[in-house]
């Protein structure tokens, strides 16, 4: 896969999956925005990419309008502006939906599904401009299957998917691709939160008996990012080790 010459933004790519992939990205020639929140672990990561490829950091709440208006005029610099946007900022806490409180609702809803939203809408233009241009959405299969303990969670992921598929629809006449990476449990930081006795649980469920590598799932989403999938749009991949086997 050949990205030379190709602009990308990734969110949530501090850790885990957004770093992987924007890692991958890098590593095929593209110059990487890299957006978190997490400025301290996003420097590093920059750094860290730098050495294989052109990474930059933006430190990115994609919940707030003025970031997201902020990183918006940063990628309008780049000459041909954004060709690449991955939207993988995420996040979870596993509690019974009988236990969560509106705050807690208003908090996933807002990162998982809200923040997916306003980088689309606000990039909208620079990724219609030219053909050829990428969307990537990192959903979840919580959105395909559901989850035991995130309810809300895989309802905005549910959205995300269901998002896609709609933008998919109205950015075809421009020949913007959009499309849907659904990881299954996946080793990053935030699974390592989930106790013990449930991920024993989820490996016994899991077909190939391991969690997934982020690295993995980045591989996917290279593979929507990248010339290889100009004839695909609006389809969802999941990355599940076998765990999640849908229509």
């Amino acid at each position: 896969m050949d990205l030379k010459g190709k602009i990308a933004l990734v969110t949530g790519a501090a850790s885990g999956i957004g770093l992987a992939a924007a890692t991958k990205l890098a590593q095929a020639g593209a110059v990487v925005y890299l957006g978190d929140i997490n400025e301290g672990a996003g420097q590093a990561a920059a750094s860290a990419i730098a050495s294989t490829g052109k990474a930059i950091f933006i430190k990115l709440d994609v919940t707030s309008d003025v970031a997201v208006a902020a990183a918006v005029r940063m990628l309008e610099r780049e000459p041909s502006g954004l060709d690449i946007l991955v939207n993988a900022a995420g996040w979870s806490k596993v509690v019974r939906f009988a236990d969560t409180t509106p705050d807690l609702w208003q908090r996933l809803i807002e990162l998982n599904y809200v923040g997916v939203l306003k980088m689309t809408h606000a990039f909208l233009p620079q990724l219609t401009s030219q053909p050829g241009r990428k969307i990537v959405n990192v959903a979840s299969d919580a959105g395909r299957v559901g989850s035991g303990g995130e309810a809300v969670y895989s309802g905005a992921k549910g959205a995300v998917i269901a998002f896609t598929k709609a933008i998919a629809r109205e950015t075809a006449r421009f020949s913007t691709n959009v499309n849907c990476v659904c990881p299954g449990p996946t080793d990053t930081p935030l699974l390592a939160s989930i106790p013990e006795k449930q991920r024993e649980a989820l490996i016994r469920a899991i077909p190939f008996r391991r969690f997934g590598k982020p690295e993995e799932v980045a591989d996917a989403v290279a593979f929507f990012a990248g010339s290889g999938s100009n004839y695909v749009t609006g389809q969802v991949l999941s990355v599940s080790g076998g765990l999640t086997m849908v229509d």
